[in-house]
């Protein structure tokens, strides 16, 4: 342990309380933050099954080495959650900082590397959870690890929860069970996570910061139709596929209303500010009556995902139907990937989806929705603040904006508990993001990136949770 001490333990034997976070030499802590990461990203924890049991035993045997109090939540015993608590005078509410230990399946074919080896090259590690999520796993005990030992005097409660079934929880293994059996465990005034993320410059440096502060919600349905069967060579007036084509081609150009909230106002605000002038006039155009469906029409074109973040979106994603070329089927179905946003009255947006499509022979069936429904984390808020501090503190060309993910996380949960949940991540650039992001045959986060977000990260705890 000396040899991560350092200054800290002078510090400390002299008598100071806490270490402050600028007194940490970083480059100091970058042997001991790549060791965790490659060896949790080595962990195998493809989802499903899961066997998200094993990193939490690597965590358990860090913290117990550590003195940090820890227990484990498991609903099944191969996938169990971890959380460690560093305590503090108690006279402001916890603060959570979380990750969830399960990734996404690989087609290993597509991996120039073995995706479990967590393998050193060009500056990058490379692994399957090196962006999603294991490089905030890594970040957050090593935030609890340097609380520890720099006896960081706290105002609050700082919480760890590795959680487990975040990329696939059919059996609400994951944050569900914590939240609706053990929520005392996890309760906090705020909550860190993924759902951010920072982009790098031409020249390397952090220009943009996305602060995660709200989230599309998972309203997914299918669209079925039941026909009569019958021979190919007699055509049908009830052919459930041409019943079925005609709707998904509606539902797939449907171009439901633009709405804004806080945070997508402020994000294209500030968004504006900092663009070249063709994109920040058209950015500025999406608020002007007669303009905006012009920019709307350019975004869904050129940007899908800024068109996204305007409204409750309807993609069809999978089709079935028949099974040879010469028998018309008796049913057919689609299945449409609906993201509404936060404050969408889901009811009517289906009245209005049945409408659109037009035709009583097409049913539509919920497809199991189980995300709450919860308003966005405040832009007012000390943690936002702190977010927004730390960032100007150690990226100074930096611009900090709000924004709403279009996907999911399970900062839905803890939201709809009232939790004030912000979503962070680290600096990539954009080729990396569009090429090695979360969910990609191929992961990778660059080791320089990955030190500067678990500095990033316990500023972000330390500026909200110790005495000034």
């Amino acid at each position: 342990m000396l040899k991560h001490l350092t200054l800290t333990a002078f510090l400390v034997c002299a008598g100071a309380r806490w270490l402050p976070a600028q007194a940490i030499t970083w480059s100091q802590q970058n042997a001991e933050t790549l060791t965790h990461y490659r060896a949790l990203v080595q962990i195998d924890t493809s989802s499903p099954p899961g066997n998200e049991t094993k990193a939490v035993e690597y965590l358990r045997k860090v913290f117990d080495a550590e003195g940090i109090p820890n227990q484990t939540f498991a609903l099944d015993p191969t996938r169990a959650n971890l959380v460690a608590r560093i305590k503090g005078n108690g006279s402001k509410r916890p603060l959570l900082i979380l990750a969830h230990t399960d990734v996404v399946g690989v087609q290993r074919e597509k991996w120039p590397v073995d995706p479990f080896a967590a393998i050193q090259k060009d500056g990058y590690v490379w692994g399957r959870g090196t962006v999603d999520d294991k490089d905030k796993l890594a970040a957050n005990l090593m935030v609890m690890l340097l609380l520890k030992r720099s006896g960081a005097a706290l105002d609050r409660d700082v919480i760890f929860l590795a959680e487990s079934g975040e990329e696939a929880d059919p059996a609400g293994v994951g944050i569900n069970y914590m939240v609706e059996k053990h929520f005392d465990a996890i309760d906090a005034e705020f909550a860190l996570t993924e759902g951010g993320s920072a982009s790098l410059d031409k020249d390397g440096h952090v220009a943009v910061l996305n602060v995660e502060t709200t989230e599309k919600v998972p309203r997914r349905v299918r669209l079925v139709v039941n026909g009569t069967a019958g021979h190919g060579s007699v055509p049908r007036l009830d052919n459930a596929l041409t019943h079925l084509s005609i709707a998904v081609g509606k539902v797939g150009t449907w171009e439901t209303p633009m709405r804004l909230n806080d945070t997508t106002r402020t994000y294209f605000e500030k968004l504006a500010a900092i663009s070249p002038p063709e994109q920040a006039a058209r950015y500025k155009e999406l608020m002007d009556p007669r303009k905006t469906a012009s920019a709307q029409h350019y975004l869904a074109a050129n940007e899908p995902e800024h068109y996204s973040m305007l409204r409750t979106s309807v993609v069809p994603t999978i089709l079935k139907a028949g099974f040879r070329m010469n028998v018309i089927p008796s049913e057919a179905e689609a299945t449409l990937d609906v993201r509404a946003l936060p404050d969408e009255d889901v009811t009517k947006f289906f009245a209005e989806m049945t409408r659109v499509i037009g035709d009583v022979a097409v049913k539509i069936e919920p497809v199991g929705n189980s995300r709450p429904v919860a308003p966005p984390s405040s832009l007012n808020s000390e943690m936002y603040r702190a977010l927004e501090s730390v960032s100007k503190r150690l990226y100074p060309k930096v611009t900090v904006l709000p924004v709403m993910l279009t996907g999911s996380t399970d900062m839905a949960q803890l939201r709809a508990k009232g939790v004030q949940c912000y979503g962070i991540g680290p600096a990539t650039s954009a080729e990396d993001g569009f090429l090695y992001g979360a969910h990609s045959d191929v992961e990778r986060l660059a080791e320089t990136s990955l030190y500067k977000f678990v500095e990033f990260t316990f500023n972000a705890v330390t500026e909200v949770s110790t005495h000034k």
